[in-house]
């Protein structure tokens, strides 16, 4: 998240030519990591989202700048002061973010089939619920940042620069073969050929 903070924020970064991400929370979290039901699970958790968006949690806890909690998308956008500007979210675009970020040559999006982390799982690719619903998840191609091109997800995608790549394992448990096939080839000036792999429609 902080490496495409730096490409879309900063006026004198380095130019870069490849983001591979590994297991990132793109489109937002919308809970903490399930710890279980025991009473004080569930007053933590209902603790966090009563308080995420204040200026104290804000200001001192970091997942709360990528937490989108999608029934209360107004005070996301209100309060939430990392992701929604990262992701053109607000009601004034960016345009410098989206021209930064849709200069990419490459865009790898590695999600983790067994992710227990990210909720949901599908954030790794900017899939997401949609506003105001935990019932169904988005796939990417259908959520308002990719169908009206918020950050150049779309734009990237349609010139073929974006591989969609889908590994077992838990949250960043990626083996070795994985990142010799996913991650490694992008080290250099010129990645070697990778399948364009599209997300699983739901």
């Amino acid at each position: 998240m902080i490496g495409r903070a730096l490409i879309e924020f900063c006026d004198d970064a380095p130019p870069v030519k490849s983001f591979v991400s590994v297991g990132g929370p793109h489109a937002g979290t919308a809970s903490i990591p399930f710890c279980g039901v025991t009473w004080i699970c569930i007053m933590l958790d209902s603790m966090i989202k009563t308080e995420i968006y204040s200026d104290y949690m804000q200001e001192h806890l970091a997942p709360s700048g990528f937490l989108k909690i999608p029934t209360d998308i107004a005070g996301y956008l209100e309060g939430c002061r990392f992701l929604p500007k990262l992701n053109n979210e607000l009601p004034v675009k960016n345009s410098t973010y989206k021209e930064r970020f849709s200069s990419l040559e490459n865009l790898v999006l590695i999600m983790f089939e067994h992710d227990t982390i990210l909720i949901p799982k599908e954030t790794s690719w900017f899939g997401y619920y949609p506003d105001g619903s935990f019932k169904t998840i988005l796939p990417p191609q259908e959520t308002k940042l990719y169908t009206e091109d918020w950050i150049g997800l779309r734009t990237l995608d349609e010139a073929g620069k974006v591989m969609f790549v889908n590994v077992s394992g838990n949250h960043l448990q990626i083996s070795h073969e994985d990142m010799k096939k996913h991650i490694v080839p992008y080290l250099s000036d010129k990645p070697s050929s990778s399948s364009h792999l599209q997300p699983i429609k739901k």
